[in-house]
C-alpha cells in the first residue's frame, strides 16, 4: 500500500542513573566512593534510503522509541549506552513539525541520516561528588529523559520529469513504454491510483526519472478527484509534460484540455506553473489525429510533439527533446 503522509511520535531513550557505591574489598574496609556513570539513551534517527518507496511500514507503530541507557555500576563502571533506533524512510521525505507545520528537515539525499530526537545523558555516579569536605557522598544524578517529538512525514517523490494529463490521456502507457515501470493500464479513467516512477533512457548512457500521477480533472486544485492529492509529487520535477489526448474520440477538445491543465497547475502552485513544459499530443495514430495535434499547436501557440505509445512513433524524438531541456537546465 502506498502511504505518503504519516504522523509519528518519536521518543529517545532515557539516560541511565548514576551509581552510589563505595569501594569494599579484602584490603579496604572503608574505601571512597566508586559509583560509575549511567549510559546514554539511544537516539531516534531517520535514514533516507532507496530501499523503501512508501511510509507504509511505519503505520500502526504508535510511539517509536529507542532504548534506555544502563545504570552505572561499582568500581567506577559506566553503564552501557543504548543502541540508536534507525528508521528508514524514502528519499524525498520531508519532516515537518506536527503542530506548527514548519519543515524541520528535507531528506532528499540517499543514505543521509538525521537525528530526529536525541537520547538523554547518563547521570553521574557518586565518585564525582567527593570533595575534601564530603568524602563519602551518598548522592548520584538521575539519567536525563530523552527528547520527545511529534512530526509529520510527507513524501515528495524526486524525479526529473512529471507527467500531467486528464484521465486516460496516455500517461501510464507512455511511462511503461519509455521506462521499465509497469503501471496499471486500462481503457477506463483513473487506472493510476498512486504515483509511479520510472527511469528512461536518454541519448547515449544518459538517463532521467519520470513521475506519473493520477489524472487531473477540472477543480483538482480545489480537492476534486485524485490528482490534487498527488500534485506534490511533481513539485521537485524540473520539467513537466502536458499530455493531451488527440485521438478520434478524446475526452475533451485538445486545446480546452490543455488550458484546463495549465489552470489547475497554476491554482495549485505558481512556482510549479513556471517550470518548463513540453506539450505532447498522445494517441496520434492516423491522419485525423495528426490534424488535431496541428490544431492544438496553432491554438496554444506552442510546439506540440505528436506521439503514439502503441506504435512507438515519436517516442525517440520525445526522449531527445526531454534530455535537451534537462541538459539546458543543468547548464544554466
Amino acid at each position: 500500500m502506498f502511504v505518503d503522509e504519516l504522523v509519528i511520535t518519536a521518543r529517545a531513550g532515557k539516560g541511565g542513573d548514576g551509581c552510589i557505591s563505595f569501594l569494599r574489598d579484602k584490603n579496604t574496609i572503608k574505601g571512597g566512593p566508586d559509583g560509575g556513570d549511567g549510559g546514554s539513551g539511544g537516539d531516534v534517527i531517520l535514514l533516507a534510503t532507496t530501499h523503501v518507496n512508501t511510509l507504509y511500514h511505519l503505520t500502526g507503530r504508535g510511539i517509536i522509541g529507542a532504548g534506555n541507557g544502563v545504570q552505572g555500576g561499582p568500581k567506577i563502571c559506566s553503564g552501557k549506552g543504548a543502541d540508536d533506533m534507525v528508521i528508514e524512510v524514502p528519499v524525498g521525505t520531508q519532516v515537518l513539525d506536527a503542530e506548527r507545520g514548519n519543515v524541520l528537515k528535507d531528506l532528499n539525499d540517499a543514505d543521509q541520516p538525521w537525528v530526529l530526537v536525541r537520547g538523554g545523558f547518563g547521570g553521574r555516579g557518586n565518585v564525582h561528588f567527593a570533595s575534601a569536605v564530603t568524602r563519602t557522598p551518598r548522592k548520584a544524578e538521575l539519567g536525563r529523559e530523552g527528547e520527545v517529538r511529534k512530526v509529520r512525514l510527507s513524501l515528495k517523490l524526486i524525479a526529473d520529469v512529471g507527467l500531467l494529463g486528464l484521465p486516460n490521456a496516455g500517461k501510464s502507457t507512455l511511462l511503461s513504454t519509455m521506462t521499465k515501470a509497469r503501471p496499471k493500464i486500462a481503457d477506463y479513467p483513473f487506472t493510476t491510483l498512486e504515483p509511479m516512477l520510472g527511469i528512461a533512457q536518454g541519448p547515449g548512457e544518459s538517463t532521467f526519472v519520470i513521475a506519473d500521477i493520477p489524472g487531473l480533472i477540472e477543480g483538482a486544485s480545489e480537492g476534486k478527484g485524485l490528482g490534487d492529492k498527488f500534485l506534490k509529487h511533481i513539485e521537485r520535477t524540473r520539467l513537466l509534460l502536458h499530455l493531451v489526448d488527440c485521438s478520434a474520440l478524446p475526452l475533451d477538445e485538445p486545446e480546452k484540455a490543455f488550458e484546463m491543465l495549465k489552470q489547475e497547475v497554476a491554482s495549485y502552485s505558481e512556482d510549479l506553473a513556471g517550470r518548463p513544459i513540453i506539450v505532447v499530443a498522445t494517441k496520434v495514430e492516423d491522419e485525423e489525429c495528426r490534424k488535431r495535434a496541428q490544431q492544438l499547436a496553432t491554438a496554444v501557440q506552442m510546439p506540440v510533439m505528436p506521439i503514439s505509445s502503441a506504435t512507438g512513433q515519436g517516442l525517440r524524438e520525445l526522449g531527445n527533446a526531454i534530455w535537451s531541456v534537462l541538459s539546458g537546465l543543468q547548464d544554466s
